[in-house]
């Protein structure tokens, strides 16, 4: 492959998006949907296209305009943005489908049934969602993360309701908190480097300057807040509960891991001079917290879509797990030969989570929304008996819900189980309990659900359900066989995050026995 041709096909998973969506602005409602899918397989086929090119070609950059950094800004394309890319439009592809399917089902008054906003909002999130895993510069960064804000927050009030208004604002002014931290730790990262670019600043940085710890702890708050990490949370379980079920799939499996992606970047690459054993530490404390606290508050609402919210900031826990483990302890860094091998299980671990935590939480949000479809209403209890009245969907659940536990052979198990090997060999035992409190309180609110599906049909209610097209359930089934398929094929993604990985040495965790000489 031409690195030419390369280096210029990076920019095409924000191109192919930003067209489609400034396409769809200029078309009638109707032919939307079309548009808009259409964009989704061509920006899957570029993200796929760019995979197989990274694994042939290598690392590839492009600098927009011709001017490399620090004046111009870099485009890079290495295995953890290929990754990113390729969960953004594997999930976004079915999402689309189920939006397309939902809306065209439900055509009236309703300004929820319809609206024609949708795929362009979407496709501008997407566009800027590709540019974060991308870009290279720290300001640029930033202007994506504010397109990607507004249009989640124009997508999360889509219904027009006051509950979802009340949640959009309160999601508005969370973002916007979030991005003048961030901004104002750029500002001050300038000032320390006369330089935006990545790559750079990870060389100019003065380890230990005042300046640039101030600049770490706002540009890392702000990132904490657009996260909903606990106790930032308070945004997200309202915001998400009460927009489309399409659209809390797009916000709970795609848009909190951009701001994810930003922090280990910005970790690893940019103020690694400047973390501390501690800073890391007090970020996993804040994980292992959201844990326990998300998984509870999951386990104690009796509506459907507020307990899959309020997972989402459990599992959001699980993924900063992966900062004190991967942050070393000054002692133990000068007595080690090398880098210790638990880096690399902790990074796969971490990423992992990620990725299947975005399969899993689309899918049971589009099965949950079916539900509520279905029955009409969102109580817990109208799930009963729901494994013979619509046996896909809940199947759709139970996978999505396996993997959310960590159960093999799904994407979670594999999480979990590398998060916990790297934990008993950095000596960092004390995370092992929470990451097990966390899976079993999982396990509680899932196998309610479970239990009232199964239920006799004599306790389900005696009323007729609605018709539900059989492609909302076949998109909410793709998406949770995603969860499990992550796991079985967890070789050929650890193939692809070890390209350009921090940590040199390779991880193959998978075919070591559970007794391996790490443990």
């Amino acid at each position: 492959m031409n690195p030419a041709l390369s280096d210029s096909l990076s920019a095409l998973p924000i191109l192919l998006p930003l067209a489609g969506a400034l396409t769809c602005i200029l078309l009638p409602p109707r032919h939307r949907a079309a548009a808009g899918l259409l964009t989704s397989a061509l920006t899957l086929l570029s993200a796929s296209a760019l995979t197989w090119m990274l694994l042939t070609t290598g690392i590839s950059s492009q600098n927009l305009g011709g001017w490399p950094p620090p004046l111009g800004i870099q485009l890079r394309f290495d295995g953890l943005a290929c990754v990113f890319l390729l969960l953004t439009s594997l999930v976004g592809l079915p999402v689309g489908l189920h939006a397309a399917a939902l809306f065209r089902s439900q055509p009236g008054d309703d300004r929820a049934s319809s609206p024609p906003l949708f795929w362009p909002l979407w496709l501008f999130l997407w566009a800027a969602l590709n540019g974060i895993f991308i870009s290279h510069d720290l300001f640029n960064l930033y202007v994506l993360l504010e397109i990607m804000g507004l249009a989640a927050v124009s997508l999360a009030i889509l219904s027009g309701r006051p509950a979802a208004l009340l949640a959009g604002l309160r999601y508005f002014l969370a973002a916007l908190v979030g991005s003048m931290l961030y901004l104002l730790g750029v500002a001050l990262v300038y000032g320390a480097a006369g330089s935006l670019d990545l790559g750079l600043l990870g060389e100019a940085l003065p380890a230990g300057a005042i300046s640039v710890r101030v600049a770490f702890a706002l540009i890392i708050t702000g990132l904490l807040i657009k996260t909903a990490v606990f106790p930032l949370h308070f945004w997200l379980p309202e915001a998400h509960s009460a927009a489309p079920a399409p659209v809390s799939a797009i916000l709970s499996a795609l848009v909190i891991k951009a701001s994810f992606y930003v922090f280990l970047r910005l970790w690893v690459d940019v103020f690694d001079g400047s973390v501390t054993f501690a800073a890391g530490q007090a970020v996993g404390a804040l994980g292992a917290v959201a844990v326990v606290w998300g998984s509870y508050q999951a386990l104690r609402q009796s509506r459907l879509k507020r307990m899959v919210a309020h997972s989402t900031v459990g599992q959001v826990g699980y993924m900063f797990l992966l900062f004190p483990l991967i942050t070393l302890d000054p002692a133990a860094a000068a007595a080690a030969h090398g880098p210790p091998t638990w880096l690399g299980h902790a990074w796969t671990g971490g990423i992992y989570q990620a990725l299947s935590h975005g399969f899993a939480k689309a899918a049971m949000f589009l099965a949950v929304g079916i539900f509520i479809l279905a029955v009409g209403n969102d109580e817990k209890r109208s799930v009963t008996n729901m494994v013979g009245r619509l046996p896909m969907t809940t199947f759709a659940f139970a996978l999505a819900g396996i993997s959310l536990i960590g159960l093999p052979p799904s994407g979670g198990f594999v999480a979990k189980w590398m998060l916990l090997k790297a934990t008993f060999s950095s000596q960092q035992w004390w995370w092992a309990p929470m990451i097990v409190w966390g899976s079993f309180l999982t396990a509680g609110y899932v196998f309610m659900i479970l239990r009232l599906a199964f239920a006799p049909a004599a306790e389900a209610p005696k009323k007729n359900l609605r018709p539900v097209p059989r492609i909302l359930e076949f998109t909410a089934l793709a998406l949770g066989v995603g969860a499990i398929l992550i796991g079985l094929r967890a070789s050929e993604v650890m193939l692809l995050l070890d390209v350009g990985a921090p940590f040199a040495e390779p991880v193959q965790p998978l075919t070591e026995p559970p007794g391996g000489a790490d443990d």
